[in-house]
């Protein structure tokens, strides 16, 4: 936003409204990315690109986003404006690049659409690389600037271990991971088990999985697109473990009801909102049909009251009463 002295503002909405607090750092991100936060505000102001109004619907830069690879160092930055028209962009993104030593890629992302969502659909390279890179659980991953990834890459990978750990996977399993993303967890968990299965409905995220399963050289995955309920009705091969990481709203019945059907040994629930995993166990355990083991909470947001937590269901045969 513009301040009424006309000087531009970037930071976080305040609580429960749309009016951002003007940060030139910031407490809880990484503290490598807070050069850029004046720097950056500064060049759009010297620019004169004109700064986006909710309200009025006027103006073209919306958002600036930061990104930055936890265990790389590696950083990109995206601009998400209302129309393509940023005058001097692509000179100003040189400027940047050459400024910024750890900074690999400038983006330019169009939103014109009004509403609270930060990016729209297409994003267009303008300086640098497409990507950063990351590594994670001893891979390397490549992320786009709008792509889904674990904010909190020590407490995913604290997560994952404990998945690993108490999944006790012995290399002969067919494994299926359901709203798999670009294969945070699909990529390490395939390297334990004897075939992989991702199921993904956003087409560019599973692209990206491909590319970083080849970038780690791992083969055994099959990567499918559609909706989980489609696809799970689809699966050639029966699973010996499902994999499950839904969005905060979590399952719908119809996936439910697959997974019901498919009955595997093993199901793991990764959550990110408490009700919707309680209400989704409960209609998985309906009937005696899985009996829920264990629960692991991770704490991805410290000082928050937000957890994520992995529940482990076993079918209810096999366990031990």
């Amino acid at each position: 936003m513009r301040a009424a002295t006309g000087q531009v503002q970037a930071g976080y909405y305040q609580r429960g409204t749309h009016r951002p607090i003007n940060l030139n750092q910031c407490p809880i991100q990484d503290e490598r990315l807070n050069p850029l936060l004046a720097e950056v505000k500064q060049d759009i102001q010297t620019r004169g690109w004109s700064i986006y109004n909710e309200e009025a619907q006027r103006g073209k830069l919306r958002h600036l986003a930061l990104r930055i690879g936890a265990r790389t160092g590696e950083q990109f930055l995206t601009l998400v404006t209302a129309d393509a028209g940023l005058p001097g962009l692509a000179e100003q993104a040189e400027i940047w690049l050459a400024r910024y030593p750890h900074l690999v890629g400038i983006a330019l992302n169009l939103n014109p659409k009004p509403g609270n969502a930060i990016f729209g659909a297409q994003t267009d390279c303008i300086a640098g690389r497409a990507y950063l890179q990351e590594g994670f659980a001893g891979l390397t991953l490549r992320l786009r600037p709008d792509t889904f990834f674990q904010i909190n890459t020590a407490a995913a990978e604290a997560l994952l271990g404990a998945i690993a750990a108490q999944l006790a996977l012995q290399g002969t399993e067919t494994l299926v991971d359901v709203y798999c993303g670009i294969g945070t967890f699909t990529l390490p968990l395939a390297q334990q088990v004897r075939q992989a299965i991702g199921i993904e409905v956003q087409a560019e995220a599973l692209e990206l999985a491909g590319i970083n399963a080849n970038i780690n050289g791992i083969d055994n995955i099959t990567w499918q697109v559609g909706r989980a309920e489609d696809c799970l009705a689809q699966l050639s091969v029966p699973p010996d473990v499902i994999l499950l990481d839904p969005p905060r709203q979590g399952c719908d019945r119809a996936v439910i009801e697959q997974l019901r059907q498919l009955h595997p040994a093993q199901l793991v629930y990764i959550s990110c909102k408490p009700a919707t995993l309680a209400r989704d166990l409960q209609r998985l355990c309906q009937d005696d049909c899985y009996r829920l083991t264990h629960v692991q909470p991770a704490d991805f947001f410290p000082q928050t009251a937000h957890v994520e937590c992995a529940a482990f269901l076993t079918r209810s045969e096999l366990v031990n009463l």
